[in-house]
């Protein structure tokens, strides 16, 4: 269990990151949802040990991560969203290499290592292609191989899908699906999909803040009886904010759909619609962005 109590994080230019951030994150896939600039990144980034925050404490397991940050790091995999090889190194020499700095030093057991992590992440065909020929799947995939050197309890991944192709992502997520459910593995990320099609539970940051957590079937059923939708034409989409709770709105064969949160039928032909969990996020944002 990864454990975030009171987490706040202030940069030097008086920016507040991360503003009393509290989540218990247990094993399995856990969703950290939210919009680029929400946060995200500096709190994987703390977790992950390479900043210290300015108040607040993390525990995993045993370790006070704040206070002891090496002996996470010994059981730490981590994906940054911008991840950094050596282009011209051969991906079978990379892993060899980071297995070495990760402590394996019997070479028969690195080369298990890497052999068994190649094959994991359906490598194993271009072992000795260099990285900088590498599709950003394949780069994405690498990414996950070097994470899971040394079998580690805690896995973090930042925006890993951001730009893949639609085939190369569902590459990657069958491939985060498969770690396994004793390691706790933490997705952090603004596409909705992703946390639809892997996390059983997720929190939503905001500003710094965190807005919701559960369970997303279980948010998405609070919901239920609750969305509204109607195509539109793009002049009428002003007026329609002024008078109703419109969480989203998207195009479609050039008129906008959009979608109202409303406890009852706002009339005009508006039709009740079955939400889904992009609808969770989008309300969930629109509510905080109006008490703030």
């Amino acid at each position: 269990m990864l454990n975030i109590a009171e987490l706040t994080h202030v940069y030097a230019n008086g920016v507040r990151a991360l503003d009393r951030v509290s989540l218990s994150i247990p094993k399995g896939m856990y969703g950290l949802l939210g919009p680029n600039g929400a946060g995200k990144s500096t709190l994987m980034r703390t977790v992950a040990t390479l900043q210290a925050p300015t108040s607040g404490s993390i525990r995993f397991g045993e370790i006070d991560v704040i206070k002891n940050p090496e002996a996470l790091r010994r059981t730490l995999g981590y994906l940054p969203q911008d991840f950094g090889v050596y282009p011209r190194v051969s991906a079978q020499d990379m892993l060899d290499h980071m297995a070495v700095l990760k402590g394996i030093a019997d070479s028969k057991v690195r080369r298990e290592t890497v052999d068994d992590l190649l094959n994991q992440t359906n490598l194993w065909a271009v072992r000795k292609k260099a990285l900088a020929g590498f599709s950003g799947g394949m780069r994405q995939r690498f990414g996950i191989a070097q994470a899971l050197i040394g079998d580690p309890r805690l896995i973090i991944v930042d925006e890993p899908t951001a730009g893949l192709d639609p085939e190369e992502r569902n590459r990657f997520l069958n491939l985060l699906a498969e770690i396994g459910d004793n390691t706790v593995v933490i997705l952090s990320t603004h596409i909705v999909e992703d946390v639809s099609d892997l996390c059983p539970a997720m929190a939503i940051i905001c500003d710094g803040r965190i807005v919701r957590t559960g369970e997303p079937a279980a948010l998405i059923g609070e919901l239920s009886g609750r969305i509204w939708t109607k195509t539109i034409d793009r002049s009428e989409l002003e007026a329609c904010r002024e008078r109703l709770a419109v969480i989203s709105t998207r195009l479609f064969a050039g008129r906008t759909v959009v979608h109202v949160l409303a406890d009852a039928d706002p009339g005009e032909g508006f039709a009740r619609y079955d939400g889904g969990l992009e609808d969770v996020y989008f309300s969930t944002l629109h509510a905080a962005r109006a008490a703030a």
